[in-house]
């Protein structure tokens, strides 16, 4: 199966001879559905040209904390935005650096400020590396939590043979996925996501809808396909963008469209997460033009929309998960946890617009995942993309 690595790679090259293998280390992680921001240390730039990464990766080679425009390459906005920090190759200078705690450029001030998990690919000269100064920030490092790829034994730039020598980018990326994908139970497994409001059309240019912007499905989806799940995403209308690898995207308008894509891929999905706000009426019969404003009022009749996702629970497959959400105004908790067992769901997410940051619209939520039983699991305000990684962890205890 091809490996699938959709994750925000911060890629930092050191000036070794091994930088040559830098642009093919790019290569095989944008192939594999990486996005790579390239940063390099100024010794880098006499091994490889900015110019050839910046192609491959198709961003900005950074190197400079403050660029030559007076622009400043924020550290701590790229160490936050990273879900992984590699540095390959990593040379026997930099490697004391990060030992040390030195942060005199742009990658060694990231390497600071990265909360994300750290790689580094060593790349050095037999003797450099058989050295006891070596070893011993080698070992420091690692106590510090940095995962180390290799070095490989080989030709060495020098003539020589041993070990020392950076390994090979196929192998890197291999090692990515495995650990940081490879070892999710989500990878590989098929799951469909909901996400946004439905319109129920009232004439050609009105409809009913909701305030649901979209942004918790998007964000469950986006954390699925990075533990490598092939996620088929139904949205309703929203201004909401991605290009995240592994996500086949479905824009619907109304309840009965989102209800014919959702049964059309239910039976072949492992988890199925119904996180949208789809209406619950519609206008019994839209009328074809616009409706004209008239004195008095004006009378609309409603009528109920199909629940798509009682029908998810009647006819779930075996071995099938289903994770419902449910927005409520009162009793929040046993109207919940009725919604659990009356459609057959796995999981339910609960939030409120009692609370200050959660519900529609926010980058912010504050949710409940209930479980059978009585498990329950009250998280505190977070970003939703911090929810979506909590939800999954949850599903991923179920599969």
């Amino acid at each position: 199966m091809e490996r699938v690595f959709p994750r925000k790679v911060l890629l930092g090259v050191t000036g070794g001879i091994a930088a040559f293998k830098a642009p093919l280390l790019v290569r095989a992680l944008v192939k594999a559905g990486a996005e790579v921001q390239v940063l390099m240390t100024r010794a880098a730039h006499d091994f490889v040209t900015p110019l050839t990464l910046s192609t491959l990766s198709g961003r900005p080679v950074l190197t400079e904390l403050i660029s030559g425009e007076g622009t400043w390459n924020d550290h701590v906005h790229l160490a936050r935005w990273a879900d992984v920090l590699l540095i390959a190759p990593l040379t026997a200078n930099t490697l004391s650096k990060l030992a040390h705690g030195q942060c005199d450029d742009l990658l060694l001030a990231c390497y600071l400020s990265a909360t994300c998990p750290i790689y580094v690919a060593p790349a050095m000269d037999l003797e450099m590396y058989r050295d006891k100064s070596t070893h011993a920030n080698l070992d420091l490092v690692s106590q510090r939590g940095v995962r180390i790829i290799g070095p490989e034994s080989g030709e060495l730039a020098s003539g020589l043979s041993g070990e020392g020598r950076m390994t090979e980018p196929e192998a890197i990326v291999a090692r990515l996925h495995a650990d940081l994908v490879g070892n999710s139970k989500l990878n590989g497994k098929r799951l469909l996501i909901t996400a946004g409001p439905t319109h129920e059309a009232i004439d050609p240019v009105r409809y009913i809808g909701n305030r649901s912007s979209g942004k918790m499905g998007f964000a469950l989806a986006e954390e699925a396909a990075s533990r490598g799940a092939q996620v088929q995403l139904v949205t309703g209308p929203v201004s909401l963008r991605t290009d995240r690898s592994g996500i086949q995207r479905t824009d619907v308008s109304s309840a009965a469209e989102m209800a014919t894509a959702c049964k059309e891929r239910a039976p072949q999905s492992d988890v199925v997460i119904m996180s949208a706000a789809v209406a619950d009426y519609r206008p019994a019969a839209p009328a074809e033009n616009k409706i004209k404003k008239k004195d008095g009022a004006l009378d609309i009749t409603l009528e109920a929309t199909e629940d798509v996702l009682a029908w998810m629970g009647r006819n779930k497959p075996n071995g099938q998960l289903l994770v419902g959400f449910a927005l409520e105004t009162n009793d929040a908790m046993a109207n919940a946890k009725g919604k659990l067992e009356r459609k057959n769901l796995d999981l339910i997410v609960l939030n409120t617009l009692a609370d200050a940051g959660a519900g529609f619209g926010h980058d912010t939520n504050k949710v409940t995942i209930i479980g059978k039983g009585t498990k329950v699991d009250a998280l505190p305000l977070m970003s939703k993309a911090d929810n979506a990684r909590a939800i999954l962890d949850h599903i991923e205890t179920l599969l």
